[in-house]
């Protein structure tokens, strides 16, 4: 006994010696509950408003010097001089936190995420936020709100263009190299930045596609579809996570202890920082569950959520909650601790100025490298959804070329959604790009002929004129940026304004139509739109927007992007994903009391992973490393891919995979693999996979994971509708400890 209670003495001795030396504690034992309050508030401010304010009547914003971190201010001249005042004027000297919202790039802007997720490209998506984070803390940055990890099967929800599609395994593959792109080398390198996981969590299942709206799904979907990519995340190394601005079945995020604190916390075993989402906690109060901004504070902070961006709820009011023993002063201390654990973490209690070097920004900003990058990356996500009889790509040495549409002149469109740090200086518009590679015997003509943001059809009739003399029309048609992102939810999925009305006289013509479309979501074209020639989806791409599609439009690169969410034919088969449950009268035609729609097919324009190439690939059939297994065992999937056209392209292959029969109900396929592959004309190349138990998993009627026996049929393909498949035994049954790690099987380390 007595050598236990030494024991446990010499244990509390070098935890307090540990303590007095911990800059972090240290911090902690001198802090007052207004100053912990401090650290628990982000400040907002005018320079980058990204969401509403409330009326302060009489109140101020608090003084910088009281606050833990500042939303929306960058520049390395401009941080170094706030933190200086912040660390000289304040009591214990505590830096700032600066954060911003790098969404898809900083200076240098990249495709927007639904448009780079069209890649297909882990690799690739690590790079753009590894240059990102490389310009954005060159600029004084050291938090990024990013990766946006929401699945979507809606598109009116606007904010479908700041993720990765309607995929858990995709989104978990580009969620876990955003997260470790933003990271980098890790600290103690100034370009390593904290990432945050958003919004957790089913933010994109809105109702009615309506941002801010309530979600409403089962346990399940939530399990299976929703969490995956968060738990990637978090197994990545995420620093923070947000919470969506939903309610959840009732509950609203920013008070939902069960997923904050019971799900992220004790069972993934998180342990950075929870942010709130703009006004988040006073939000409570509109949502119905807070009686004011005091009630709010008690029931966000003992939820979890430990930062309040800029509603000034905390500052205001926690002190006096912990004084009433309405909130804890250990829930406070826990969270004020992450807080100075991140800014300790980069490096800022021994040089609070080292994010902010101006030789740096300016070596680092904008770089011919980062340049290249956001070609190659608008090259890669740009996907080629028809090409009648092979029309492109179209030779450079053209006599006449028109380019009709106002978003081919359109620089802030090229930019998109969340460009918050871009410039419409530094990005080259589709016009430029064509002017750029064409022939410079090549007559290119523009007239705008209509656009997304009015009715007006006068210009039309300029527009059917020159086309008549034109060997080829080029029409850039879509959306403008603000037309998708935070608040920009549609009803309408068609082509905005009067650009129907601008491809039906131009059809009229009898000339060749390409259309290029510019968009932040999936589009339901008209008749008339799908009626032309050839049609690029080529997203919102950045900086290189124009450059990038030129590439693709004259041959210079062959397309390779697949769409990473279902295209509708119209709004009214929204929702509308690769990975429904069958119902029990599912669509086969052959029986008019099916689940189908009198007036419209129920399949969709364009499926989830489709995508055409200037070249074609042919598949064998799946070989398998065995057609019988056990619950424990893996199974080595082998395909031969074949380029039997005349050009080297990148094939995509994707694996699918089906539980045949199964004590619940599962989808008719799931994503479980893909891999891209270069391929010169005739070569054939042999591309592996590998499945495992958790890929056999599914949740049962209690929500638990099991390995059912049954048989299982794979899809081996180009796209979500292959029927290139094989089956295979699992030949047991097995009760899992956990579904396993949500990292695709090829990320792992």
């Amino acid at each position: 006994m007595a050598i236990r209670l030494v024991a446990l003495l010499l244990v509390c001795l070098a935890l307090s010696a540990s303590a007095q030396t911990d800059p972090v504690e240290l911090l902690l034992a001198q802090m007052t509950l207004e100053e912990k309050a401090g650290q628990l508030t982000q400040l907002g401010t005018v320079d980058t408003v990204t969401g509403p304010v409330i009326d302060q009547g009489s109140l101020t914003h608090p003084p910088m010097q009281t606050v833990g971190s500042v939303l929306g201010i960058y520049g390395a001249e401009r941080t170094r001089q706030l933190q200086q005042s912040v660390v000289e004027g304040s009591r214990l000297h505590i830096p700032l936190l600066f954060a911003f919202d790098v969404i898809h790039g900083f200076r240098t802007l990249f495709p927007v995420p639904l448009a780079e997720a069209a890649a297909w490209d882990p690799d690739l998506s690590q790079r753009t936020a590894r240059a990102a984070a490389m310009e954005a803390s060159a600029s004084g940055l050291h938090w990024t709100f990013a990766p946006m990890l929401d699945i979507t099967r809606d598109p009116r929800w606007g904010r479908v263009v700041e993720g990765a599609g309607e995929d858990p395994f995709l989104g978990s593959a580009l969620a876990v190299a955003r997260v470790r792109g933003t990271h980098g080398d890790g600290p103690p390198n100034t370009s390593f930045m904290l990432s945050t996981a958003k919004h957790f969590v089913a933010y994109g299942a809105a109702e009615g596609g309506r941002d801010y709206n309530s979600a409403d799904l089962s346990q399940r979907t939530l399990q299976e579809v929703y969490l995956p990519p968060f738990q990637a995340a978090v197994e990545a190394g995420a620093d923070a996570v947000m919470p969506g601005f939903e309610e959840l079945a009732g509950v609203p995020m920013h008070s939902n202890a069960p997923l904050l604190k019971g799900l992220l916390r004790g069972q993934w075993g998180f342990t950075g920082i929870i942010v709130s989402d703009r006004m988040g906690v006073h939000e409570l109060i509109p949502h119905g569950v807070a009686a004011s901004p005091a009630d709010a504070t008690r029931k966000a902070l003992n939820a979890g959520v430990e930062i309040d961006m800029v509603s000034q709820s905390y500052s205001r009011n926690l002190p006096d909650l912990v004084r009433n023993g309405q909130v804890s002063l250990t829930t406070v201390d826990e969270a004020v601790r992450h807080i100075l654990r991140a800014k300790q973490r980069l490096g800022l209690f021994e040089n609070p100025y080292r994010y902010s070097d101006p030789a740096r920004e300016r070596a680092q900003t904008l770089t011919p490298q980062t340049r290249a990058l956001a070609r190659e990356a608008a090259q890669k996500s740009i996907v080629l959804l028809k090409n009648s009889g092979a029309l492109l790509p179209l030779p450079k040495d053209l006599h006449t070329l028109l380019v009709v549409g106002s978003l081919a002149t359109d620089a802030q469109a090229t930019l998109g959604a969340w460009a918050l740090a871009g410039n419409t200086n530094d990005t080259v518009t589709i016009l430029e790009g064509i002017q750029r590679t064409v022939s410079p015997a090549t007559q290119v003509t523009y007239v705008p002929g209509a656009s997304p943001t009015s009715l007006d059809t006068q210009g039309i009739a300029a527009a059917q004129q020159a086309a008549q003399k034109a060997d080829v029309v080029v029409a850039v048609l879509g959306e403008t940026a603000d037309m998708s992102g935070e608040a920009a939810s549609r009803a309408d999925l068609g082509l905005p304004g009067a650009q129907d009305a601008l491809v039906q006289t131009l059809l009229e013509t009898g000339k060749p139509v390409v259309i290029i479309l510019m968009n932040g979501r999936p589009l339901s074209l008209s008749n008339s739109a799908q009626q032309a020639t050839a049609i690029l989806e080529s997203w919102f791409l950045g900086s290189e927007m124009g450059q990038g599609v030129a590439d693709v439009l004259f041959g210079d690169v062959n397309p390779s992007g697949k769409l990473p969410i279902t295209f509708a034919r119209s709004v009214g088969q929204v929702p509308i994903y690769y990975g429904y449950r069958n119902s029990g009268r599912p669509a086969t035609g052959q029986n008019p009391y099916e689940s189908t729609y009198l007036d419209l097919p129920s399949t969709p324009a364009y499926a989830f992973g489709f995508g055409l190439s200037y070249t074609t690939f042919a598949y064998s059939a799946p070989q398998l490393s065995t057609e019988r297994l056990a619950s424990t065992q893996s199974l080595n999937v082998r395909v031969t891919v074949t380029n039997t056209g005349q050009r080297a392209g990148d094939e995509i292959v994707q694996l699918y995979l089906r539980d045949d029969v199964a004590s619940v109900a599962r989808p008719v396929r799931r994503l479980r693999g893909f891999r891209k592959v270069h391929l010169a004309p005739g070569e054939a190349r042999i591309v592996e996979f590998t499945l495992g138990p958790e890929d056999f998993a599914l949740l049962d009627d209690d929500l638990l994971p099991v390995v059912e026996a049954g048989t299982f049929t794979l899809f081996v393909g180009g796209s979500s509708t292959t029927d290139n498949q094989a089956t295979f035994e699992v030949t047991d049954s097995r009760r899992l400890h956990a579904l396993g790690p949500a990292i695709p099987r090829q990320l792992r380390r």
